[in-house]
Parts: C-alpha cells; structure tokens; sequence
C-alpha cells in the first residue's frame, strides 16, 4: 500500500507537471512578453495567432540550443589568444601591461575617413575590468580580468589597426586554416558571430530576413563557428559538437 503523504507527493507532482507543460494562449503570452515583441511574429505568420506563439517559441529554442556552443567557442577564442599573444609579449600578463603598449598606440586615437573603429576600446575594458574587480574583491590578477572581457573584446584584436600593433601575430591562433585564408575572412566571421551572439543574449529574433521567416542566419552563423574552430583545432570543433542540438530546433522552427 503507498503511503498516504507519497501519495500527496505524487498527486502535486503530477499537478505540478500538467501546469509546467500548460500551452498558453497567444494572449497571455502576449501579456508577458509585450504586444510590440510579439508583433513581428504575427505579422510573418500573416496573423495567424497560432502560429505566431509557435514561432516564437522556436526562435527561444534555437536561442537556448546556442548558448553552450556560443559560449564554448568564446572560452576557446579568448584562451587561443590569451596563449598567443603571451608568446607574442613574452609576457602572460600582456592584458594590463599592454595598456601602456600597443592598446594606447597614437594611431588608435585618429580617424581613418569614414570607417568607423574602436580607437582605445581595449584599454578602457581593461581599465573598467580592474575598477570593477577592485571594487568587488580588491584582486585584479590577469586571469580575473580576462574572463571579465567580451567577444566583442577578442573579436576587436582582429580589426586592422590592432593587428598591425600586433604584427598579425593572431593569425596563427588559426594554424589548421586553408592557404591563403588571411585576416580580413576570420575577422568578418567574428563579426558575424558577435552580432548574432548578442541578438541571442538580449532575446532578439534570430529567425527572420527582413519580414519572411528565415533561419539561414543562423545557420549560417554555425557553420562560421564549427570553421573557425577547425581551423583552430579539429578536436575544439568535434567537441563543441557534443553540446550541439541546434539543427534539430532549427528544423522544428521550419515546420511552423
């Protein structure tokens, strides 16, 4: 005979379970999420309600599936650099020598035409990393400050200004990529994949071109990362990939 509090346990459990798997109506997701965020979904669903709340709930899906490699591509990224350029300074601590170095370089503070660079960005993360740790615990040892940094941080050491300061020393965190590859594809890469990573973290659609339904972006956005990360080492890539469901999601969203 069960019980009779397992049996009360069972009872809320199985309550608990049909509540968590509950589908709202479009309405009440409406109420949570606002009417404007949900308004591009609607609209591309030719405003069938339905579908709209499907659609949405794919792009969050697709959003979650990303995050583990997303986030193990930037560890990867930031150790990979982190290792070359302390054999580039001699130095493991370059990311708070170097704000009197190559991160306060003159040239990083003139404009060139229209483009549009991030002059002293590197140092002044630096700088706000150490403020912020200073504050927090009093130790700002390098290993601290560089898991405080971005990918916008790491991504930034590609633009042409801070390669040249660094003598394009970060091409070789890439050994394993094709003859011929340079800087100006790698870094149109991290571009693209620091866009999307942020649109993924700040809860953006991912799942649009323009106004039609579209994951080709993010697609996209994963074959430039498995790249990238097997043109680094082909065993980062094979192990990236046992995080890996986005396809699967991306393929439910194609059904909606």
């Amino acid at each position: 005979m069960q019980e009779r509090g397992l049996t009360k346990y069972n009872d809320a459990k199985i309550h608990f379970l049909n509540h968590k798997h509950k589908t709202l109506r479009y309405e009440d997701v409406e109420k949570l999420v606002s009417k404007p965020r949900l308004n591009r979904y609607l609209v591309a669903c030719v405003y069938s309600k339905t579908r709209a709340e499907e659609l949405y709930a794919a792009n969050l899906k697709i959003s979650q599936a990303f995050y583990p490699v997303l986030n193990l591509f930037e560890i990867i990224l930031r150790n990979k650099i982190q290792d070359r350029l302390s054999i580039h300074f001699k130095n493991t601590d370059w990311i708070t020598t170097e704000k009197t170095g190559f991160m306060n370089d003159h040239t990083l503070g003139k404009n060139i035409g229209t483009r549009k660079e991030s002059g002293f960005y590197l140092k002044k993360q630096v700088e706000k990393a150490e403020k912020k740790l200073g504050k927090k615990s009093g130790a700002t040892t390098t290993g601290k400050v560089i898991a405080e940094q971005t990918l916008g941080f790491w991504t930034t050491l590609f633009e042409p200004r801070h390669y040249k300061l660094i003598g394009g020393s970060l091409i070789h965190c890439f050994p394993h990529r094709p003859t011929g590859v340079n800087r100006n594809p790698i870094s149109g890469k991290l571009q693209n994949i620091r866009g999307f990573r942020n649109r993924v973290y700040h809860n953006e659609p991912i799942c649009f071109n323009g106004s039609n339904i579209d994951f080709s972006t993010a697609e996209n956005v994963k074959n430039d990362i498995y790249e990238l990360l097997a043109w680094i080492d082909v065993d980062a890539k094979l192990y990236v990939e046992d995080f890996d469901v986005i396809d699967g999601k991306i393929t439910e969203g194609k059904r909606i």
